[in-house]
């Protein structure tokens, strides 16, 4: 069976080879000089790292290795080092435990962000754990969504809340009332696969925040944003954004198989500061994983 590792290592194939073949670029063993350092920051911005860790990284070098000679490989082992400290305050995992029954996980993120998959991935997972959950599919301006949960909630074999109209305030009144009833574990809601930039989307999802705390006033005990690591800076504008509209509490990145600027993950955690609970490298449920700072970090900088 293939390990989470290896598989993490393929899927930040694209970034890692680009950072590689970058730094081995500029590094033809010679001293670490101000122009190789300035050139050293132009490629981690151009991976996404942003402006701020780019510059950081290069000064953490600097202040290690400066005037002296300096492989690739070492350059690869000291990025790598010093975007696990960077990264590590942000790893933390998921736990579906509460003062109260159910944990309600909302789930958020734009259409394509991968967020209908990752809702499926997480109800297995946490079923075959041994949680009882169901799935509420409040995505109601996307039918494909719901058909697409449907899939998920069959293959989990958990309930699916669903609403013939599309009044997903409504409707997840109703289904957190049945969960309380059945005495489920989890509840976790899709919300419209929301362009951040359309108000009336996003009052929505307030009200539907304001639904939720009628029936547990410490409800949602997780806000998640699904971000799509592809988009690149847009991921970073789309964490601003709902985290102004909403208590955005964590993130899952995920595609990180489908980009060459992976190393946007790194600018993320240092712009927004919040857990990063999970990562995304494929499409199978085991390809969703906990975020570990060290693995990323060393996969991120693997020739």
């Amino acid at each position: 069976m293939t390990t989470w590792f290896t598989r993490l290592k393929e899927g930040l194939k694209k970034t890692s080879s680009r950072l590689s073949e970058g730094i081995t670029t500029l590094i033809t063993h010679r001293k670490l000089d101000d122009e190789m350092l300035e050139e050293l920051e132009e490629l981690l911005i151009s991976s996404d790292l942003g402006v701020a860790t780019a510059h950081d990284l290069v000064q953490k070098l600097s202040k290690k290795r400066y005037n002296q000679n300096i492989t690739s490989e070492e350059v690869r082992e000291i990025f790598a080092e010093e975007i696990e400290i960077l990264l590590t305050p942000c790893a933390l995992p998921l736990t579906p435990i509460g003062a109260s029954k159910p944990f309600v996980l909302l789930v958020l993120g734009v259409n394509g962000s991968g967020k209908t998959t990752t809702i499926g991935k997480l109800a297995k997972q946490w079923k075959d754990q041994g949680y009882q959950l169901s799935l509420v599919a409040g995505d109601t301006f996307r039918a494909a969504a719901t058909e697409q949960l449907e899939i998920w909630a069959k293959r989990a074999n958990v309930p699916l809340e669903e609403a013939p109209t599309k009044d997903a305030a409504g409707l997840v009144y109703d289904a957190l009332q049945k969960a309380k009833e059945r005495r489920d574990d989890i509840v976790i809601i899709d919300t419209a696969g929301r362009l951040h930039n359309k108000t009336l989307l996003m009052e929505e999802l307030k009200k539907i925040r304001r639904v939720i705390q009628k029936i547990d006033p410490t409800a949602p005990h997780a806000t998640l944003l699904v971000l799509d690591a592809t988009t690149g800076q847009n991921a970073l504008t789309q964490v601003k954004v709902f985290q102004e509209a909403v208590d955005v509490s964590g993130l899952i990145v995920t595609k990180l198989d489908g980009t060459a600027k992976g190393g946007v993950l790194v600018a993320i955690s240092q712009q927004s500061a919040l857990p990063i609970h999970a990562i995304g490298v494929g499409e199978a449920i085991e390809d969703l994983h906990a975020f570990s700072a060290k693995d990323f970090a060393k996969n991120l900088m693997e020739r």
